[in-house]
């Protein structure tokens, strides 16, 4: 029951997927809501920076992709999707080679045509590797490509990612890693892909139209005020910070953006490159147009650069090795006995989630609340 002392049932903290969605469930349920959001506009890490008439994705490149068609089809009730397909490139000593590893690949690197000597080829690297229990990210990824692939394509970049050496990191973070014996540069495997038209900020806003929200607004700094407004919490910031740091920081890495408008029509003639020498400082170069076929005169690139992680600056990849996950564990225990605050989303759960997944679990956590109410 509803305390009549709150004006609104619902504080949602964040104004992402997570917050969204679930603002949108709730308020079509006849719930009422209240986001706030700490930065100075809505969407989160999905928001977009219109320049020169171009969609720039201000947080890094967001591909919508999913196998789920409810997931798809609640999306696109919000806003149309494109085609676009993402087929990125791999930029090693100024060679260009197709991603994810495929046959264009393999013939790039070894002039191997046929998938069967690609496939003996590196059957014979794994073999030669002597890895039969891999322990870390830089066995696991020989095991699963071969030692050639892994020093051109994934050692530099991963470790200058990271910040940390592949024979630090858990084998986890590879596991997905995508190889195929076809001339597919498709990057997903997922059925259904594309970009909303118009960029994310239409998706945040059909999924937040009717919803009160206050932007600039931070939650740790105003709590005891906020706390009393409504009867449950939602919150999507950083799960250690709400506890103020009992057990001390998590760890993260972060980026640093650096966008640059350049006087012509093409830059790259494709969405990212990936630039996986180590001694590159930025992972890729992201030319903004290309996820929505622009004809614009002009062209907006991002270079992306990785950094660690420090108070103040943006958490973007929670660094799931065992100290952290420990540590976690330690405040997910603490999460459990906070009976009116619900935690989601990738910062609140410490984990990485994609688009498709979030979007997932904020309609679950919704619809188990409803029940409840």
């Amino acid at each position: 029951m509803k305390d009549l002392n709150n004006k609104y049932d619902y504080l949602i903290v964040g104004s992402g997927l997570f917050g969204s969605v679930f603002a949108q469930q709730m308020s079509e349920n006849g719930k009422s809501c209240l986001v706030i959001e700490k930065r100075s506009h809505i969407g989160g890490n999905v928001y977009c920076e219109s320049i020169e008439g171009i969609n720039v994705h201000k947080y890094g490149p967001h591909i919508f992709h999913t196998n789920d068609k409810a997931i798809w089809d609640y999306v696109n009730s919000f806003v149309s999707l494109n085609h676009f397909i993402y087929s990125p490139l791999a930029n090693f000593k100024d060679r260009l080679f197709n991603l994810p590893f495929n046959m264009n690949t393999f013939y790039q690197l070894w002039k191997i045509s046929d998938p069967e000597q690609a496939s003996i080829k590196i059957a014979d690297q794994v073999a030669n590797s002597g890895i039969s229990n891999p322990e870390n990210l830089e066995e696991q990824a020989i095991c699963m490509v071969g030692s050639e692939i892994y020093e051109t394509f994934i050692k530099g970049y991963t470790e200058k990612q990271w910040g940390r050496k592949a024979t630090e990191l858990p084998k986890s973070i590879i596991k997905r890693l995508p190889v195929r014996y076809t001339y597919n540069n498709n990057y997903f495997n997922d059925r259904y892909q594309g970009i909303p038209i118009g960029g994310y900020n239409k998706l945040i806003e059909g999924l937040l139209r009717g919803v009160e929200v206050k932007t600039n607004v931070d939650f740790i700094k105003k709590r005891k005020e906020l706390s009393s407004v409504a009867d449950y919490i939602i919150y999507t910031g950083k799960i250690d910070e709400f506890f103020d740091f009992k057990y001390g920081h998590l760890e993260y890495r972060s980026l640093r953006f650096k966008h640059e408008y350049l006087n012509r029509e093409n830059f790259q003639g494709v969405a990212a490159i990936n630039f996986t020498e180590r001694n590159v400082p930025f992972t890729r170069i992201v030319e903004h147009k290309h996820f929505e076929f622009g004809k614009q005169k002009g062209t907006v690139i991002t270079k992306e650069y990785p950094q660690e992680w420090i108070p103040g600056v943006e958490a973007y990849y929670p660094i799931n090795d065992r100290y952290n996950s420990e540590r976690f564990k330690k405040y997910w225990e603490l999460a459990k006995l906070e009976d009116k605050v619900v935690f989601g989303g990738r910062l609140a759960e410490y984990k990485y989630y994609d688009m498709h997944q979030v979007i997932a679990s904020a309609l679950s956590k919704a619809k188990t609340l409803l029940q409840l109410s």
